[in-house]
C-alpha cells in the first residue's frame, strides 16, 4: 500500500521514530523499511505542520506483522513515554499502575523497565520521586546516532526535545569553542564534540555530570569533552571562551544572562531557551538578552523557534542570538 513516510538517515531513525510518536504521527500499522540507505516511517497525516521540517514521500510499505501490544493485553491502549528499554507512565491508582506495567512488561515491546511518576519535577537539580514497577531507573536512551546513559532517579531527562537537539548541533562548525551552561547528561554537548567542537558541559548536579563524562567516553569524544559540576555562575577560566553558548534552562535562564555575556567571546551564538505565553512568546526572552548584552554587543535575533507547547497558552520557544563584540 502506498503512505506518505518520513523519510531519514538510520542513526536518525529511533529519535524520529519517538518523536514521531509523541505526537500521534506514527502509523503503527505499516512496517518502517529500509532501502539504499534511508529509513522510511510511516505517518498518519503528510500534511501536519509538525512535519514541516521532515522530507515526506510516498512509498509502498507492507502491513505490520501482528505483535502483542500493552492494549491488546489490556482492552484499551495505556499512556506512556519510552527513554530507552524504559517506559514511563503517569498512573494515580496503584493497582491499575501495577496491572499497566504488567500489560508493558508482558507485551512485545522491547522495555525492561516500568516506572511511574510520584511527583512533579522539583529542586535545583530538577529530578522526580520515581514508583519504580519492574526493573530500575537507569537505560540507556538512543537519539540520532548517540547513545546516553540516564538514571531517571538522579538526573532530569526527557526525549521529547530530540529533534530540537539535532537541529542545534547541526550548526555546529569543527573548532568552535562550545559550552552548554545547564548540561544534564550531555545531549547537546556530545553531539556538539562528534562534530568536531572543544565543548564544556557544566551543571550543578553531580550525578549528571558523572553521566556526561560516561557518555563522552561511549561515544568515542572524551578528549574533546570537559565536564564541570556546580554553579555554571561561579565557572572560572572561562571568560570571553565560547563561539556557542546553550541556555536550557526555560523557566529560569534569564537569571543567567549576565553569566552567558561574561562567558561569550568576540563572535557568539546564544541558544536561548524559554518558557512564555501565545501572545508574545520570544519577546521577553529578546528583551532580557539585550539588557544583559547591550551595548557591549551588538545583538542579532536570527531564529525564534517554537519547540513544542508546554502547558494551555503556553510554549517552549528557543532564540538563537548571535552576540557581536
Amino acid at each position: 500500500m502506498e503512505l506518505p513516510c518520513v523519510r531519514v538517515r538510520p542513526e536518525e531513525g529511533e529519535a524520529t521514530r519517538q518523536a514521531l510518536s509523541a505526537v500521534g504521527l506514527l502509523d503503527g500499522d505499516y512496517e518502517i523499511t529500509v532501502e539504499d540507505g534511508w529509513l522510511y516511517i510511516p505517518v498518519t497525516d503528510a500534511d501536519a505542520d509538525a512535519l514541516a521540517s521532515h522530507t515526506v514521500v510516498e512509498r509502498e510499505v507492507d502491513a505490520r506483522e501482528e505483535q502483542t501490544l500493552p492494549a491488546d493485553l489490556l482492552g484499551e491502549a495505556p499512556s506512556y513515554e519510552r527513554i530507552g528499554d524504559l517506559a514511563i507512565v503517569d498512573v494515580d491508582d496503584p493497582a491499575r499502575a501495577r496491572e499497566v506495567a504488567d500489560a508493558i512488561v508482558d507485551s512485545d515491546l522491547p522495555v525492561d523497565s516500568v516506572i511511574d511518576r510520584d511527583s512533579k519535577v522539583k529542586g535545583d537539580l530538577r529530578v522526580r520521586d520515581w514508583n519504580v514497577l519492574a526493573g530500575g531507573t537507569r537505560t540507556v536512551h538512543r537519539e540520532y546516532g548517540f547513545e546516553y546513559a540516564v538514571d531517571l532517579a538522579t538526573v532530569y531527562f526527557t526525549p521529547r526535545l530530540a529533534t530540537e537537539r539535532h537541529r542545534v548541533a547541526e550548526q555546529v562548525e569543527t573548532g568552535e569553542r562550545a559550552l552548554d551552561m545547564f548540561a544534564g547528561v550531555g545531549p547537546f554537548v556530545i553531539p556538539f564534540a562528534a562534530a568536531g567542537a572543544e565543548v564544556v558541559g557544566a551543571d550543578l548536579n553531580p550525578a549528571a555530570v558523572e553521566l556526561i563524562q560516561e557518555n563522552a567516553r561511549r561515544n568515542g569524544v572524551a578528549d574533546r569533552v570537559t565536564a564541570i559540576q556546580g554553579d555554571v555562575r561561579e565557572v572560572e577560566g572561562y571568560d570571553d571562551w565560547a563561539d556557542r553558548l546553550v541556555m536550557n534552562l526555560p523557566h529560569s535562564a534569564d537569571e543567567f544572562l549576565e553569566t552567558a555575556v561574561r562567558l561569550a567571546g568576540e563572535d557568539c551564538v546564544l541558544h536561548y531557551y524559554d518558557i512564555q505565553g501565545e501572545d508574545d512568546p520570544f519577546g521577553p526572552g529578546e528583551r532580557a538578552i539585550r539588557a544583559a548584552a547591550e551595548p557591549a554587543y551588538e545583538v542579532t535575533v536570527e531564529t525564534c523557534r517554537r519547540v513544542r507547547s508546554y502547558a494551555p497558552g503556553e510554549q517552549n520557544v528557543c532564540l538563537d542570538v548571535r552576540l557581536r563584540r
